[in-house]
């Protein structure tokens, strides 16, 4: 049972990565998803939440308007798409399954409720 993330890279401010978070050995559909980040020097933060079904989504204002969570549960893999990208985007970026598999109320960004990470891909900002 795991998470892997991948997509990151190096991006000029303004520019738009797509990261990919891909579940193995459960069936993603069952569960919320969660991305949060950590920039050096900082505490991880949640940035996104999407429940199994994709009808609840949640946004840190940080990200909000520029970043657009998707699932493809076919494919049990979670999209986090980012555009209008900033230095302050500047992060590991780790997708990560809370603890059980109900869909997730009240803060969803509390790294606590979550039991299962990703290893987490590097994404630069920068000119």
């Amino acid at each position: 049972v795991q998470l892997q993330a991948f997509g990151g890279g190096m991006v000029q401010p303004g520019g738009s990565l797509r990261l990919s978070c891909a579940a193995s050995g459960f069936t993603v559909r069952k569960y919320g998803i969660g991305w949060f980040r950590q920039a050096p020097g900082k505490e991880r933060e949640g940035i996104g939440y999407i429940s199994g079904t994709g009808t609840t989504i949640d946004y840190a204002e940080s990200v909000k308007g520029r970043f657009t969570l998707s699932r493809a549960n076919a494919k049990n893999t979670i999209y986090l798409q980012m555009n209008n990208l900033k230095p302050d985007d500047t992060a590991i970026y780790y997708c990560a399954r809370p603890r059980n598999a109900h869909s997730l109320v009240g803060n969803r960004f509390i790294t606590g409720r979550y039991g299962l990470w990703g290893q987490g891909t590097q994404v630069t900002v920068s000119s």
